[in-house]
């Protein structure tokens, strides 16, 4: 079987820094996924330039194909050791995960990777590797669907010292805290938000060092496809409905003339439901097709939720998913419930959506899933398009 490895992470500033001390490093590969942590020692431009230069090399090596003894020696070769404290300017973790299901784990330094499978904690079998005197630990193991692996720099371990906590959060607590709280999230991004709102919680909203939380999630894909336009030639209604009702997951229909298109072609009745929202048109029903929506504005907020849901680094920064409204069943279905999706676009020109100063062959639907496409990309999407 071939999994879907879900990765993202969020990351807060050491109070009164602009720069963040913490880097993330995440490569895409044709057989698996890099995910590069480092943290530089201090905080401010000094640590960012060194976690930086520790991320890049790191996972320029790994995907060149270096083993973790040509890394970790170019690595402690290439960065000093700081003579008063006698610790490495910068530390890094890296998980590569194959499709496959092959996960290599390596730490050096940082705080210990947590593993959680059906909810509850797993112990990692480490070993101790020395390398140019230097302890490093390697895990290696088969993933299983619905695994979370979760890396934090220091700055979630100590959240809360001095402040609402004594001691810290601790690695326990942390622990303990992910076994509750990934049973309810479904993908890496709410992971990762989830935990750095409870770090920035327990600072009182002034974190006292960097703070980075990177999730990865194994998942099944899970697929959807859309359709949304009128094909350029009318032959084709059918062609694209057959393509639509033979995807593998979920589908969704966006905007009027495709959903007519689909009750003509599927001989089913589309039903207009009394769900109006505001400024958000009302969602139809049809036989077959879990969502169906108008178009432009629809999508416009779809849009907008989605852009807010990708830019908000705190769970309670954005936009709730969980509305009636077509916008929010569509943003929702779009960033939950799906690992692939693939678009069937109508190239039909709908008067009704053109703008004047607009060139004559630009359509604004065409213009906002163009749009949607490149976010859904940047939440790390698999994305195919067809044109009809």
């Amino acid at each position: 079987m071939e999994y879907f490895i879900d990765v993202a992470y969020k990351s807060i500033n050491k109070y009164g820094e602009e720069l963040c001390g913490d880097r993330v490093e995440i490569i895409e590969l044709e057989d698996s996924t890099i995910i590069v942590m480092s943290d530089g020692l201090g905080s401010g431009v000094k640590a960012n330039i060194l976690a930086s230069l520790t991320t890049k090399i790191v996972g320029t090596l790994l995907k060149e194909g270096m083993d973790i003894f040509e890394t970790v020696s170019t690595i402690t070769n290439t960065l000093p050791v700081c003579k008063v404290r006698n610790i490495a300017y910068s530390t890094f973790t890296f998980i590569k995960v194959y499709k496959d299901g092959r996960a290599h784990i390596v730490e050096y330094d940082n705080p210990g990777v947590f593993m959680l499978r059906r909810g509850k904690n797993y112990n990692l079998d480490k070993r101790e590797i020395v390398i140019n005197n230097k302890k490093v630990y390697e895990s290696k193991l088969n993933v299983k669907d619905g695994d979370v692996f979760v890396l934090v720099s220091d700055g979630a371990i100590h959240a809360g010292i001095g402040n609402i906590l004594n001691l810290g959060w601790t690695w326990d607590s942390v622990k303990e805290y992910l076994e509750k709280c990934t049973r309810n999230r479904k993908c890496a991004r709410d992971i990762s938000k989830d935990l750095i709102s409870v770090c920035w919680d327990l600072y009182g909203s002034k974190p006292g060092d960097d703070t980075t939380a990177v999730a990865v999630k194994i998942r099944k894909p899970e697929y959807i496809d859309i359709f949304t336009g009128p094909p350029e030639d009318k032959n084709n209604d059918k062609y694209v409905i057959e393509k639509l009702m033979s995807g593998k997951g979920k589908k969704i229909i966006c905007g009027g003339t495709a959903a007519n298109i689909a009750e003509r072609e599927l001989k089913k009745n589309l039903i207009v439901n009394d769900d109006y929202y505001c400024d958000v048109p009302p969602t139809a029903t049809l036989e077959g097709i879990d969502l169906v929506t108008e178009g432009v504005l629809t999508i416009s907020k779809a849009i907008d939720k989605i852009k807010k849901y990708s830019e908000s680094v705190l769970l309670n920064d954005e936009y709730d998913m969980k509305g009636d409204d077509g916008a929010s069943k569509l943003a929702s279905m779009l960033i939950e419930e799906c690992t692939h999706i693939h678009f069937w676009i109508g190239k039909a020109i709908n008067p009704a959506h053109q703008n004047p100063s607009f060139p004559a062959n630009l359509s604004i639907k065409l213009n906002l899933v163009e749009q949607l496409i490149e976010l859904l990309k940047n939440l790390g999407k698999c994305v195919e398009i067809t044109y009809v």
